[in-house]
């Protein structure tokens, strides 16, 4: 009798199976990242998904159960928007960030029909770990050689495929690092996260990003935790941790004067002096202190989303560098509790604080397979709004795309083990 041969999977079959061709939309997002507003067709191809997917009434009861959690945080983040743009210092930017927080939506809802199984997001989590493993890789080369995929460096920091003239390749590094670790460590252990530890260190300290560097401290001692989970075990491996930062930060500013030019103006603010630590901050002394101005005399409601320029000569101190000719000043806060509360004001963060408790209590009742799904874009989140760090605006089109990409992801994968249908 002769057995029956065994059926092999074509590597297309494997490919499909691992990589589900549902999840292209999502993992545009990411691919499109160093190309500015490029990033914005993964968002609109989310749209077009959705429109296809919720003509099937399965579908439209499928997603019933799971958008509750994703747009309730929408509508804490385009709430305290839409509070402030009635009396905005620039109403026609106010009133068009609220009608930009709209394109936000699909990539929750899309995300929720298609990627809310624990294989799902594995597959869409290892898809990002391999775009952020190709940018990695650029900025090595680039640290070896001077040259990348998008040409030579900024004269002080590292670039990478993001270019010269777009430095955000060390944000960017820090904040997506969580899903290269976790990948790592889920396939080879420890070593691998070590490893890919390493590969994203360096870059993330030549990049030169201040900021960058502590959002990826931050996930390298919760990853830490995640390894050791005893107190004795987790003191050990962070002296261990620490020698490893001193001696990489010590190679790379023998190795790069940019990289010592910047460790050198960092330690300027440990003189204590007002101007010695604005200098250290690049000037965000005087932003923060012109914030502060702002919340003073718009306390509410603040000046308007996307506002902060264009009040910002009004408060600030005379001779402040960031006025610009025309009247307008520095293009936002730099710290996101400052950013809502100068353009949004204490309405805005109450919303805010609102969809962070929503937010957080969603984590506490997951159970531990959704919590698992859920970890790479949580911890990410937390390396990104941090509140003791320097932030990005969120409220701008690029970053904001970035911040609700992880804020869909994390919502879908607590969104519970449900089964997905063949068609996905």
């Amino acid at each position: 009798m002769i057995a029956p041969r065994m059926s092999i999977p074509s590597l297309r079959e494997r490919l499909a199976s691992e990589f589900p061709a549902a999840l292209l939309p999502l993992w545009a997002v990411a691919l499109l990242l160093p190309f500015g507003r490029s990033a914005e067709f993964g968002a609109l191809l989310c749209l077009a998904g959705c429109l296809m997917l919720l003509r099937d009434p399965a579908r439209r009861e499928q997603l019933r159960g799971r958008w509750p959690l994703f747009v309730a945080l929408w509508a804490c983040y385009a709430g305290a928007a839409a509070i402030s743009a009635p009396d905005a210092v620039n109403p026609a930017k106010s009133w068009g960030t609220v009608l930009a927080a709209l394109r936000l939506l699909p990539l929750g809802l899309y995300a929720l029909l298609v990627a809310t199984t624990p294989l799902r997001q594995a597959a869409l989590q290892t898809g990002v770990a391999i775009v952020v493993g190709f940018w990695l890789l650029d900025a090595w080369i680039q640290a070896a050689t001077g040259w990348s995929l998008a040409g030579a460096p900024e004269a002080e920091r590292l670039s990478g495929v993001f270019g010269a003239e777009n430095l955000k390749l060390g944000p960017v590094l820090a904040t997506l690092s969580p899903f290269l670790l976790i990948v790592a460590q889920r396939r080879w252990g420890w070593r691998g996260l070590a490893a890919a530890f390493i590969l994203v260190l360096v870059p993330v300290l030549l990049a030169g990003s201040r900021a960058s560097w502590f959002a990826f401290g931050l996930v390298a001692l919760v990853m830490l935790w995640t390894q050791t989970r005893r107190p004795l075990r987790f003191a050990a491996a962070l002296a261990l941790l620490a020698a490893g930062f001193a001696a990489a930060m010590v190679v790379a500013a023998h190795g790069s004067a940019a990289f010592d030019a910047r460790i050198q103006r960092t330690l300027q603010a440990l003189s204590g002096s007002q101007a010695n630590v604005d200098f250290a901050l690049a000037g965000r002394a005087r932003i923060w202190q012109t914030s502060v101005a702002m919340i003073e005399a718009h306390p509410v409601n603040g000046v308007g989303v996307r506002g902060f320029r264009y009040a910002y000569a009004e408060y600030a101190t005379p001779g402040d560098a960031f006025v610009q000719p025309d009247g307008s000043g520095a293009a936002h806060a730099h710290q996101w509790v400052l950013e809502v509360l100068s353009e949004t004001g204490a309405a805005g963060l109450l919303l805010w604080l609102t969809g962070f408790a929503a937010a957080v209590r969603a984590w506490r009742r997951a159970g531990e397979t959704q919590r698992t799904a859920a970890f790479a874009p949580a911890l990410a989140l937390v390396a990104m709004t941090f509140p003791l760090n320097t932030h990005l605006a969120f409220y701008s089109a690029w970053w904001g795309l970035l911040f609700w990409w992880l804020i869909a992801q994390y919502c879908a994968a607590l969104a519970g083990n449900a089964p997905e249908t063949a068609h996905a």
